[in-house]
């Protein structure tokens, strides 16, 4: 199954969760780092194609998906998608996910 076909699945399950629902909203959060942390570039190609809802849940881990794939370029396209959807306010969640990033 690919990136975006795992994504949906895991998503659709998110959002059906109760706001309450620590430990089910805790086990999406690991499914989805764990999806997206798994390659860099299937990951960049996975956000470029998103669309604002989709966006809104994920920024839920930014930071944690940095944290595992260390890149500027992650980043970079997390900001490109902030100009685009700019009505997600996803500027601070990108901030505190480049501060994941150990700088060389």
């Amino acid at each position: 199954m690919d990136t975006e076909n795992k994504m949906r699945a895991i998503l659709n399950k998110r959002k059906k969760l109760n706001l309450n629902d620590d430990y089910g909203i805790q086990s999406s959060w690991d499914e989805i780092v764990q999806v997206l942390g798994e390659n860099e570039g299937n990951t960049l190609k996975y956000l470029e194609n998103c669309n604002a809802e989709d966006l809104y849940w994920l920024s839920e881990v930014f930071e944690d998906i940095a944290e595992i794939i260390q890149s500027k370029e992650l980043i970079n396209c997390l900001r490109k998608l902030d100009e685009k959807f700019s009505e997600l306010e996803m500027t601070n969640d990108i901030d505190i996910a480049e501060s994941f990033i150990e700088n060389p």
